[in-house]
């Protein structure tokens, strides 16, 4: 049964015509009517034309309006590299060992970044690591020498993007009490993200059909985007 709250919500929001951002994002604010902080999220929808399966879309964003969350950040790497990570902010730094507590089950962190020599070691451990979305990756700039901006890129705001088997592509824009700048400034680069991976892909036509805007326990609104993706 649907809460006094969101009875009062508008209903059938997915039948008014799409539109811009800027037009959205006041209703989509006044509509956030929980005590705390809700999420501001998109939903795109892959283009139809394709089989499923057949796009796999996996990236990472830097997000200029920040994200709103405290990314707890781990870093495995060679004693020559420790100062660098402690350094740059990250929480645990660990090589041999830590790789060992991992192993254990002992996984207290959201981000995992290591250094290209030790993913050796640690490449043992992708059953653990891999469906926990955990495992370090090159094109995700997980795996690298540089400690330093790679800590940096995911305390600063930094989200990961990737379709799932039925061609959805979910992303948090933000928080309520972000500005519309900040979200807008967030949306932009997404978009900007998505245009560069779409030239990485084979495709029929647009790779975005829909694409729709809600808050975390909102209604939805279905978005114009800003360009043609």
């Amino acid at each position: 049964m649907s809460s006094k709250r969101f009875k009062k919500l508008p209903t059938d929001t997915k039948k008014i015509k799409a539109d811009m951002i800027e037009k959205l994002l006041p209703l989509i604010k006044k509509n956030c009517t929980t005590k705390f902080d809700e999420s501001i999220d998109l939903s795109f929808q892959i283009n139809n034309k394709q089989k499923k399966n057949e796009i796999n879309l996996r990236t990472v964003i830097n997000m200029p309006g920040g994200t709103g969350k405290k990314i707890k950040v781990a870093v495995i790497c060679e004693e020559s590299k420790t100062k660098d990570a402690k350094d740059a902010g990250s929480d645990i730094v660990g090589g041999d060992d830590f790789i060992e507590k991992i192993k254990s089950g002992n996984m207290n962190f959201d981000k995992l970044i290591c250094t290209p020599s030790m993913m050796i070691k640690l490449s043992k451990l992708g059953k653990i690591l891999g469906p926990k979305g955990l495992m370090p990756n090159p094109k995700l700039g997980t795996v690298t020498d540089d400690i330093k901006k790679a800590v940096k890129d995911a305390k600063s705001g930094q989200v990961e993007i990737r379709n799932d088997k039925d061609g959805n592509i979910g992303v948090a824009l933000g928080k309520k009490s972000f500005s519309d700048e900040n979200l807008i400034k967030n949306y932009n680069a997404i978009l900007e993200t998505l245009e560069k991976e779409k030239s990485n892909v084979t495709i029929k036509g647009d790779l975005i059909k829909n694409t729709f805007i809600t808050s975390t326990m909102g209604v939805s609104y279905k978005l114009k985007l800003s360009k043609n993706i």
